[in-house]
Formats: C-alpha cells, sequence, structure tokens
C-alpha cells in the first residue's frame, strides 16, 4: 500500500504494509534497508497489534526525498503517516538510522513505548588519525586531485541522500535525551562497531526510562541475527 503525504507543497509517496489490530506499532527500519528487515516483526505482532511497516523516504519502494532532509522533515513524515492512518500513541520500533527518527518523535509527540536497537544519535569519538584523513581529503580536493571518501554507505548513496546521511550524522541527539521520558528498551551487540555499546550505555544512563539489554556476541545487525531471542525481549518489554 502506499500513501502519499505533502511537504513543502510537494507530493511524496511512502510505500508500506499495515497489517493486525490493537495497539499501534510503528517499525523504522535503518539505514540502506527497508521492510523487508522488519517483516519478521511485523509477522511476530499482528496478532496483538496494528503493525505499520514502512520505507522511510529514499528507500525501498518509497520515492526519495526532493533535497536532502534533515532528521526533522523525516519526524513530520512519519507524523503526517500516523495521522491519515488515524494511529495513537504509537509503539516505536526502530534500528540504526531509524532509531534517530525515532528519539526525535518520541521527544516531540505522543508515545507510548519505544524499542530501539543499534539505536545512532550520539556523535562517534574519532581518533587522530581519522582527522589527519579528512585534512589529507580537503587539501587535494582544494588542488583538484581526484579522492574518495566516506563510509561504503555514502558511497552507495544518490547525492541527494548523500546529504541526508551527513546532515542526520552531524546532528547529535545526546542533548535531548534527558527529555525523551517514554519507557524505552534498548537492545544492543556487544561488538556492535556501527554504534558502538558505549552509545548504548549512554543512553540508558540520561534517558529517564530507559534500559538496557545486550546481546553477546553479535553485531550491529544483532536483533536481525537473533530474531526470536529479540522478539522474546520485546513480548517481556512490552
Amino acid at each position: 500500500m502506499d500513501l502519499i503525504i505533502m511537504k513543502n507543497a510537494q507530493p511524496l509517496q511512502i510505500h508500506y504494509t499495515l497489517e493486525g489490530c490493537g495497539s499501534a506499532m510503528i517499525l523504522l527500519h535503518g539505514w540502506g534497508q527497508d521492510i523487508r528487515m522488519m517483516k519478521f516483526i511485523s509477522d511476530h505482532f499482528k496478532a496483538n497489534y496494528q503493525v505499520v511497516n514502512l520505507d522511510l523516504p529514499g528507500f525501498g519502494e518509497s520515492d526519495e526525498p526532493p533535497c536532502p532532509w534533515q532528521l526533522q522533515d523525516y519526524v513530520e513524515c512519519i507524523y503526517q503517516c500516523v495521522k491519515m492512518l488515524g494511529l495513537e500513541h504509537p509503539i516505536l520500533v526502530a534500528h540504526s538510522f531509524g532509531a534517530r527518527i525515532a528519539l526525535l518523535y518520541a521527544r516531540q509527540f505522543p508515545v507510548k513505548k519505544m524499542v530501539l536497537t543499534g539505536a545512532a544519535g550520539i556523535r562517534n569519538h574519532h581518533s587522530p588519525l581519522y582527522y589527519g584523513k579528512v585534512g589529507l581529503y580537503k587539501i587535494k580536493k582544494r588542488l583538484g586531485i581526484a579522492c574518495h571518501m566516506g563510509s561504503a554507505d555514502y558511497q552507495a548513496a544518490s547525492p541527494v541522500m548523500r546529504g541526508v546521511l551527513v546532515a542526520s550524522v552531524k546532528q547529535d541527539l545526546k542533548p535531548l535525551l534527558k527529555d525523551i521520558t517514554v519507557p524505552t528498551l534498548l537492545v544492543w551487540g556487544e561488538k556492535d562497531t556501527a554504534t558502538p555499546l558505549w552509545m548504548g550505555k549512554v543512553m540508558e544512563k540520561q534517558m529517564p526510562q530507559a534500559t538496557l539489554v545486550v546481546l553477546e556476541d553479535d553485531d550491529h545487525f544483532a536483533y536481525f541475527h537473533q530474531p526470536q531471542r529479540f522478539l522474546a525481549i520485546m513480548e517481556y518489554f512490552l
């Protein structure tokens, strides 16, 4: 199914599935993913919840934003979807980039609970070597020397989505965590290198009603690698 939202007087098509009945649950996938990554969550919870699984703008079958969006644009997009579908106080389940959106959404709009896994949103610490590489890249670019820099996600993205990625990474949500009071379950892979475990510990400490659960010997996609365990933890929390 598809929704048409309006952003700056321009229509944008959002692809989604809606299954089940009961309290609303919205699934927000990570960067470079689509609704397929969280289908197992929808399949499990649709017996007792009304589950919305959507492709975020720029991913899957949803339209790409006409220009690089800020996180706030994604928040407003989700809010439009919530209103159009007649949902109230949804449960947000989000991974990585989707968690950035969920955190900002929960600070602004009514949310019943959140489940965040491998949540992005806190600026990473970089070594002096990293900043040396950045400086070298800028010098080469100024001299007109061909060079490439950036993560695999950045290199694979379109020009518009590169702008989205850069804007989202630059926005540090840590100062806002204390204001997010919704009950929140944080599920983290012990060996996550994309959003290291220390970030989960910071979120648990800063958010008034957050609880951290660590999945041992797993990475950024721990929730997907251990679906039955993840679902059982979610069930207990909800």
